[in-house]
């Protein structure tokens, strides 16, 4: 039985996640991917043009393949017309769509009567028509990830000012304005079997200092019950309902406003991180419902009676990374510590306010917020970056 990947580059949650979690259940795998050259010589790829859905058919149907998904943002919305043309369990393609494309998903929150976000599409080479009441605003790619070329503008001369730098490496990118969102940065994490939709949990983010928006922590908190709600209620409206789900959102006089969706697991090894708080095989949970399963046949837990602080390593300046820490685990009064790169030794890499400067990510998981954020901070004052300019 042979499950198939859709994947860009190569990442964590598949080399580490889902390739594992494929192999315990009894699956062969197979990356389909438009860059074989960049994954490891131990992972079975195949060449594909993984944005078109007839050459994933293609690739995926002489084997009558028992599954089919991907982890990228990019990629959902042809996986997911993939699976519905070979018969397989998937997301439904206008979902995947919707989520992808931020004007689109905020005109259908809106249309759904749940939330009014004033936004403006900006299209390749048109000039920012925006009102003067939408300030302080944030400027995006209408299709990015990862914070990548987000910027919060405080007025006119700062958006165009923004828009120019970001068409000056991108000139094709559509992007959108949005008002900004006040308020502490939560996700909202969900697995669905296309029927039932299940709360994991969620995280309270902390951001690096604006213009941009560098996740820099993230401490365990997972939404209380009126946010549930109402975060079911927009992921309706969206037409989120299986497999995983990773929501961005604040809270603003007890109304729940989206950030954005990402369908998808959520990422930076934080999908590994919250497997290992919840005490559950999450990629194998993904696998099986990309399988057909059912989510009451999956083992989730009804309450977590742990936390978990998370806190990544920022680079802050270019350079070259010459002297860093390698993987560790670690047991520190009780809480199960662990530190793991996100750059290579040697590299160097522009300083870029995203999470593209990120160096490694440090995790405490243990029985209480106390303990944890102790443990944590002694972990960190032992270890060390060094970037040369």
């Amino acid at each position: 039985m042979r499950l198939y990947l859709t994947a860009l580059n190569p990442t964590d949650a598949v080399l580490d996640g889902f390739l594992p979690a494929a192999a315990s259940l009894g699956l062969s795998a197979t990356v389909l991917t438009d860059r074989p050259a960049e994954w490891p010589a131990d992972v079975r790829v195949a060449r594909c043009a993984v944005r078109d859905p007839a050459a994933v058919v293609a690739a995926a149907a002489p084997t009558r393949a028992v599954a089919l998904l991907s982890n990228s943002d990019h990629l959902q919305e042809a996986t997911a017309i993939a699976a519905r043309k070979l018969g397989l369990p998937g997301k439904d393609p206008d979902a995947a769509r919707l989520c992808k494309d931020k004007a689109a998903a905020r005109r259908a929150i809106a249309a759904a009567g749940l939330d009014l976000v004033r936004t403006v599409t900006v299209d390749p080479g048109a000039t920012p028509d925006v009102p003067t009441g939408m300030f302080p605003a944030v400027v995006k790619p209408r299709e990015g990830v990862a914070s990548e070329d987000a910027y919060l503008v405080a007025d006119h001369a700062e958006l165009v000012a923004r828009v120019a730098e970001i068409r000056g490496r991108r000139p094709d990118v559509a992007l959108v304005v949005e008002e900004y969102l006040a308020g502490e940065l939560r996700t909202f994490e969900t697995l669905g079997d296309g029927t039932e939709l299940a709360s994991l949990g969620g995280w309270r983010t902390g951001l690096g200092p604006p213009p941009t928006f560098t996740e820099e922590s993230l401490a365990w908190s997972p939404p209380a019950e009126q946010a549930r709600t109402q975060l079911r209620a927009r992921l309706d409206a969206l037409g989120v309902g299986f497999g995983a789900c990773h929501t961005e959102y604040v809270v603003s006089d007890g109304q729940v406003r989206l950030i954005e969706v990402n369908y998808r697991l959520i990422g930076d090894r934080m999908d590994l991180i919250l497997a290992e708080l919840l005490g559950v095989p999450l990629f194998e949970y993904v696998i099986r419902l990309h399988l057909g399963e059912p989510l009451t046949a999956l083992g989730l837990p009804d309450t977590v009676d742990r936390y978990a602080q998370v806190e990544y390593v920022c680079a802050d300046r270019s350079g070259r990374l010459v002297a860093a820490p390698g993987p560790l685990d670690t047991v520190h009064g009780g809480v199960r510590l662990g530190c793991r790169p996100l750059r290579e030794m040697g590299r160097t890499a522009e300083h870029t306010g995203t999470n593209r400067d990120y160096l490694a990510v440090l995790h405490g998981i243990g029985p209480d917020e106390g303990s944890v954020r102790q443990s944590l901070a002694a972990l960190r004052s032992d270890l060390q970056w060094t970037i040369v300019e």
